[in-house]
Order: structure tokens, then C-alpha cells, then sequence
């Protein structure tokens, strides 16, 4: 069995921080084979640094996918062709830098972990449904894990389906609120809708609260900073069967 943890997106410094402190006593206690993480907002603002990366990397993750803000910093821009295990979505112009997927080569297995990002409510990319047939009918490994980075619970749910049987683990990101509905789906595919955040607890997403009520009672444009405090990591573990690529259960957890 191969036991994969996935974590939602870490969120400024606070994030980071806290990831590099409990995670390894995570993969620990979880026995854990591989780890996934979004760091599209792993940088202070949004999007994510080759420090912030690095942060991300030296605290035990070994695959970064990212979302609708990962070319927000330029400085990052050459780490995506560096093929160190950050990814990009998949179905974003081929002309954007670096690839999204990575392939985890442990000799026993090989696992894919493949970044696809949604179509409602962000902008324009190529369908994500055809974008996965497009990956799997090439992949040589029968272990997958689908990071969806999407906005919209219905369309999280339309691609876990689609996809059930065809990959190991689907997991949605970008929402930031971790939610209660992990399950094996009849094919085989285990997934969660959102995996939820790695950041400051009291926050609205990982930003300052007085800043997001503004914004929301305003409807003037303000410039959000993360909060700081108490931060919680949010995720799920995902057992995987590396013969026949079938999930055979998903543990969702929340540290804080």
C-alpha cells in the first residue's frame, strides 16, 4: 500500500511555518509514502516564491501544485522548468512555463500527480475534462492523484466522477474550507471536494478579517495581507493499493 497525504493551500509565511513544524510528525504518525501540497498562495500576498517553495520542499512535500495564482511572481517563473516537482495546471496554455505533471518514481511503484485547474468562475483554459483524457491515456503507471484547483463544489464533484476509477486520489483545492464528504467513490477513486487551507485559523481565507469585511461592505478595492496567529493544516491521507491503482480509504484531519 502507498499512503499519500494531500494538503490544502498554504497560505504567506504563517503556512509555511507551521508545515515545516508539524509535518514531519505527520508523515510520521501517518507512515506517509508521499506528500502533495498547493503552494499557489505559499508566497506573502499570493502565489509562491522560490523561497516560499523551498520552505515547502525542505519541510517534507514532495510534489507543489499551484492554481490560479501561480505565475503571480515573475521570480518564480524559471523554477517551473527546473522539473523539481512543481507543477502548474495542466490545461493552462502549453506556452506558460514548466508542465502539469510530475511523474514520483520510488523504484516499487511510480505514482503521477497531475494539476488540472476548473473552468466556472476563473479564467479561460482548456476544458479540464478533456485535458485529463488527454494525461491518463498517456500515463504507464496505474497510481494517479488529481489536485483540482476549482471554484465550483459541482464541478469538483462532475470531474471526482468522471474520473472515478481512472485515477487513485482526487482532491479539490482553491476554496480553502475543508470539506466533510471524503469517500471511495464505486470505482475505486478516493476524493475529498476541498482539502481545506494550511494558514492562520482566525482568518477569512487566510487574509487579515477587518480587510476581507471591507472589501465585502465596500466594494472598494483593498489590498489584502495574511493574517497571523494560531495556524492549522488541513488535508487528508489517501491508502492506495500501487498494483491496481485503487484507493482503499481516505482519512480526512485538521491540525491545529
Amino acid at each position: 500500500m502507498i499512503r499519500i497525504i494531500m494538503l490544502g493551500d498554504v497560505v504567506g509565511a504563517g503556512g509555511c511555518a507551521f508545515l515545516q513544524e508539524k509535518l514531519p510528525a505527520l508523515k510520521q504518525a501517518y507512515h506517509a509514502d508521499l506528500v502533495v501540497a498547493n503552494g499557489e498562495n505559499s508566497a506573502q500576498g499570493n502565489g509562491i516564491l522560490p523561497s516560499s517553495a523551498k520552505q515547502l520542499f525542505d519541510g517534507g512535500v514532495d510534489v507543489i501544485t499551484t492554481g490560479n495564482h501561480a505565475f503571480k511572481r515573475r521570480e518564480s517563473y524559471e523554477m517551473f522548468d527546473e522539473g523539481n516537482g512543481l507543477i502548474r495546471p495542466a490545461n493552462y496554455s502549453p506556452r506558460t512555463p514548466g508542465s502539469g505533471v510530475f511523474i514520483v518514481d520510488r523504484l516499487r511503484y511510480r505514482v503521477a500527480v497531475v494539476n488540472l485547474i476548473g473552468s466556472a468562475f476563473l479564467d479561460p483554459c482548456q476544458n479540464p475534462f478533456d485535458c485529463a483524457d488527454e494525461i491518463l491515456s498517456k500515463l504507464d503507471t496505474p497510481v494517479a492523484v488529481v489536485d483540482f484547483h476549482a471554484e465550483a463544489t459541482a464541478e469538483k464533484l462532475a470531474l471526482a466522477y468522471y474520473l472515478d476509477g481512472r485515477v487513485s486520489a482526487f482532491a479539490g483545492t482553491h476554496t480553502h474550507v475543508q470539506t466533510a464528504d471524503e469517500r471511495v467513490l464505486p470505482g475505486g477513486t478516493g476524493m475529498i471536494t476541498d482539502l481545506g487551507m494550511c494558514g492562520a485559523a482566525e482568518s477569512v481565507l487566510g487574509v487579515k478579517p477587518e480587510l476581507a469585511i471591507a472589501r465585502f461592505r465596500t466594494g472598494l478595492p483593498t489590498r489584502f495581507e495574511n493574517e497571523t496567529g494560531p495556524c492549522q493544516l488541513c488535508g487528508a491521507l489517501f491508502t492506495v493499493d500501487e498494483k491496481s491503482g485503487r484507493c482503499q480509504s481516505v482519512e480526512r484531519f485538521a491540525v491545529r
